[in-house]
């Protein structure tokens, strides 16, 4: 498949595995292409296949979650110490 195509699928993915809208999809899978993630996939015709569409959502929607976990763990760190005396 083309890497045009490999993208739409990995957003598809996205969308149905973890029932988010297109436009939460899509935007991962901007601000991976932007983080240069498919860089190897565009250069490398051998990794766009449906198998590797399928890793790669699922390694996209979890970094997402990481991200947001921390983020949190982050904040309510902040609120503790702000109520520390």
């Amino acid at each position: 498949m083309t890497y045009e195509e490999f993208l739409d699928e990995v957003t598809t993915l996205i969308a149905e595995l973890y029932d988010l809208d297109d436009a939460a999809a899509i935007k991962l899978v901007v601000d991976a292409q932007a983080a240069d993630y498919f860089v190897t996939h565009d250069d490398k015709e051998e990794l766009r296949t449906f198998a590797q569409a399928k890793l790669d959502a699922a390694a996209i929607y979890q970094a997402k979650q990481n991200k947001n976990q921390t983020q949190r763990k982050q904040q309510q760190r902040q609120v503790q110490k702000k109520k520390a005396p």
